[in-house]
């Protein structure tokens, strides 16, 4: 009964450090993507590329993202705020933002 029940952990385990390597390849491509806008003008229009080829919708879908219309206007909007996904995903920038909504909550 337990060898049932740790094979079954250990697939699921499996199953969620392989949707961690997806998202980290779809952090990839947007920092690829933002790396385009910097120098050639045209990072929305790359990921949007990417996020609607074949291989673009797998990866999404192994990342554990529906790859939607929805999604891609959604790394559209990201590449094109131009903000690394290292620093998107910061502590500092977290605080940064939170601070800001609240500032612009007392304006209000």
């Amino acid at each position: 009964m337990f060898d049932a029940a740790d094979g079954t952990a250990f697939t699921h385990e499996q199953g969620a450090r392989a949707r961690k390597l997806f998202a980290a390849v779809v952090l990839a491509a947007l920092d690829d993507a933002i790396a385009d806008d910097k120098k050639y003008g045209n990072g929305p229009e790359q990921i949007a590329r990417w996020a609607r080829s074949r291989d673009g919708r797998e990866v999404l879908s192994c990342a554990g993202i529906d790859p939607n219309e929805r999604v891609v206007a959604g790394l559209m909007e990201f590449v094109a705020k131009g903000v690394r996904t290292s620093v998107a995903l910061s502590r500092e920038e977290s605080e940064r933002r939170s601070a800001a909504a609240a500032a612009e909550a007392e304006a209000a």
